[in-house]
């Protein structure tokens, strides 16, 4: 199912098919990218990471003693505590998505992680205030603080600064 582009055979052309024709054909490849330089990562940044991977852990682990409590006891809404075992759960894939990327600092990460982290704070701020579970609530609120604390720290404002302007 080739044809020839232009006239048959004139002025040296090369066979193209017709999808070449109609859509384009391949790009030619282009010229090898030199890796990006990276600075060193700032040491506010790595233990921010550091924190968001505990969180991403103890989620993780938070979803599997929700399927095991799902499992081996009588759940009133079976359907309700599978979802709460897979929003656990992927709240933890995210967090340990977003460990990765803080670790590497890209620029994506940060935004995730702040937000999770408010979400996070608010859920530790009504387990330990309103539901009378402090012993719940008040690490929850200490790791969302401290996680929101390295982040906001000028060095890892100017890492982040430098990774999205790059």
């Amino acid at each position: 199912m080739t044809q020839e582009s232009g006239a048959a055979g004139r002025g040296g052309r090369e066979r193209r098919s017709r999808a070449d024709r109609l859509l384009g054909g391949a790009a030619e490849p282009a010229a090898p990218r030199t890796p990006a330089e990276r600075g060193e990562t700032p040491v506010a940044v790595r233990r921010a990471a550091l924190v968001v991977g505990l969180e991403a852990v103890l989620l993780l682990g938070g979803a599997l003693v929700l399927l095991y409590l799902t499992l081996t006891s009588s759940a009133t809404s079976v359907s309700n505590a599978v979802a709460e075992v897979v929003y656990v759960a992927l709240f933890g894939g995210v967090m340990a998505a977003a460990a990765v990327g803080l670790w590497r600092v890209s620029p994506w990460a940060r935004g995730p992680v702040v937000v999770l982290q408010l979400i996070l704070a608010a859920l530790g701020y009504t387990t330990a205030f309103e539901a009378g579970r402090p012993e719940l609530g008040i690490p929850v609120l200490a790791l969302a603080a401290v996680e929101l604390y390295l982040l906001a720290t000028p060095e890892a404002r100017l890492a982040y600064l430098r990774a999205s302007g790059e």
